[in-house]
């Protein structure tokens, strides 16, 4: 059974097609992509992906690595295709941003634990913990990384939910990084067109 959510070569374009088109998807995608960020504070922000998002991330990879081969496409669709939502769950880049190098590095030694304390959560329902770079470990002993890789799995009644009206709130809360707000009526929507 394939999972329709995923892309397949047949939903890309060539590198011809795409470089007629890039202009114009382009200016679609990051107007589809403001309402898909959410700033947790300061210094974190939760860029959520889907179809949209990732379909564009690997043709833009495939036109800098001018791949046109189907083994190289095939490879690409590999390691993006897991960032995309199934209709149960948001999948989001989490990243940590600190504009001064050495602030950042103290910053993510502090930090250590994080991209574990992530959560959404649908009024009426437990938080639901972010699940976190399955793909490869991306923190060590001494310190967590500035980008991870999250997954929220939704179950039905919460999806019910939040499609009657029930409020979502995002957060992380971390010992030396707490913030939680509720997403504005734009991104709330385009996170329920995720969902099933």
């Amino acid at each position: 059974m394939t999972d329709t959510h995923l892309l397949s070569r047949q939903d890309l374009w060539s590198l011809e097609e795409y470089a007629a088109k890039r202009a114009d998807y382009r200016k679609q995608v990051m107007a589809h992509k403001k309402h898909r960020k959410v700033s947790l504070g300061p210094n974190a922000t939760l860029y959520f992906e889907d179809r949209l998002t990732i379909q564009y991330q690997i043709q833009e990879m495939l036109r800098i690595e001018k791949v046109f081969e189907a083994e190289g496409i095939e490879e690409e669709l590999e390691a993006y295709n897991p960032l995309i939502p199934n209709g149960k769950n948001w999948k989001a880049t989490f990243m940590i941003e600190y504009a001064d190098p050495e602030v950042r590095a103290a910053q993510l030694e502090k930090m250590i634990g994080i991209e574990d304390l992530v959560w959404v959560q649908v009024d009426g329902f437990d938080k639901v913990w972010s699940i976190s770079n399955e793909d490869l470990e991306r923190s060590n002993d001494t310190k967590t990384s500035s980008v991870h890789f999250m997954r929220f799995e939704l179950n039905d009644e919460m999806i019910k939910a939040l499609k009657n009206g029930n409020a979502l709130s995002i957060g992380v809360e971390h010992s030396i990084y707490t913030h939680q707000l509720e997403p504005d009526s734009e991104t709330r929507s385009s996170l329920l067109n995720d969902l099933d």
